[in-house]
């Protein structure tokens, strides 16, 4: 049985029909998709900033006014930041979000006293930095999560990668 003409003019067409049949534009070149990236692989944009989340550790080095919260994994990311632009990059562009990847659950966003560096300033060309980004998780949600680099700069809203790991 031949297969039936798609009108593409026929404005009650759904989309994927127009784009399975209609749709002339060759695809732009895009990159790969940025997610189920591992602890350890890094992501580099188009001008050149790569990150690399590092790794998830449960946070323990607690101050005298900070104390853990037996319902939570509280837990700190290591964000490696290496500017191979040519240009200096503003890292307040560059924001984490934590969400657990098994079960769900959004993390609460938090700041441990000790040892804190987290994402701001500039990052001169040519230059590595390491900051962190402190995050709280329910127990029930495990220790599995999905760590989503989100990045915008002045003109433009750039990918936004996600490595998935476990928090040790």
């Amino acid at each position: 049985m031949p297969e039936h003409e798609v009108d593409c003019s026929d404005t009650s067409l759904n989309q994927s029909d127009w784009m399975e049949h209609c749709n002339t534009e060759t695809p732009a070149e895009s990159e790969p998709p940025a997610a189920d990236l591992a602890f350890g692989k890094p992501f580099a944009w188009p001008d050149g900033l790569e990150v690399t989340v590092v790794d998830a550790r449960v946070f323990s080095d607690w101050d005298e006014f900070e104390e853990p919260d037996p319902k939570a994994h509280e837990f700190r990311v290591r964000v490696k930041l290496d500017n191979k632009s040519g240009q200096p990059i503003d890292l307040d562009q560059v924001s984490v979000s934590v969400d657990g990847a098994t079960n769900g659950g959004t993390t609460d966003l938090t700041i441990f006293s000790k040892n804190s560096a987290p994402l701001e300033g500039r990052l001169a060309k040519g230059v590595s930095a390491m900051k962190t980004s402190d995050h709280s998780l329910e127990k029930r949600y495990g220790k599995d999560i999905v760590v989503t680099v989100q990045r915008t700069t002045d003109d433009d809203v750039l990918a936004f990668p996600e490595f998935t790991g476990t928090i040790k």
